[in-house]
């Protein structure tokens, strides 16, 4: 017989809850961009690889996010991978109001007129297939089409309201 540890008193799931028990899961940090009349873009933490046969990923969405209107109408949307070096680029393109794609953010126009982010250890040009309500978010699933993983460093993460570095 296994001795269960003391798992404490279980709460009801509530937002602060799921938030509370997240801050605790270390996340890969990418940025999610589109190409509308403007070019937009999003901090994610929640970047999945979905499938490698076809090669999906997804990524959720805020429907109150400024690039959602983008976003929910874009054929192809650029997945870019963070590095540890590219804390500040993800604080940008996580502030609400900023102006993301100014000085000193490096892009030009990749694969499909997507937005692509200079200096990223690697990004993908994706097809969207689908776009899944999910409470007051959508999971967008889409399928690569380009990319390049040879950007050079090691990944930036999220963890307990922060970025990070992974330690040696």
């Amino acid at each position: 017989m296994t001795a269960t540890p003391d798992l404490g008193t279980p709460r009801l799931a509530t937002p602060d809850l799921l938030r509370s028990v997240f801050r605790r899961h270390a996340a890969g940090v990418a940025v999610i961009t589109a190409q509308g009349e403007q070019p937009v873009g999003f901090t994610a933490t929640s970047l999945n690889s979905v499938a490698a046969d076809p090669p999906l990923i997804s990524f959720g969405v805020g429907v109150s996010s400024s690039s959602w209107p983008v976003v929910s109408q874009a054929e192809h949307i650029g997945v870019h991978v963070l590095g540890e070096h590219q804390e500040e680029l993800a604080a940008t393109f996580a502030r609400s109001g900023a102006d993301r794609f100014g000085a000193p953010t490096r892009w030009r126009e990749g694969p499909e007129g997507v937005p692509v982010l200079d200096g990223v250890l690697a990004w993908l040009v994706c097809r969207v297939v689908a776009r899944v309500p999910a409470g007051d978010h959508r999971i967008v699933v889409a399928q690569a089409v380009a990319g390049d993983p040879a950007g050079a460093g090691r990944p930036l993460l999220y963890h307990e309201g922060r970025f990070n570095a992974l330690r040696d």
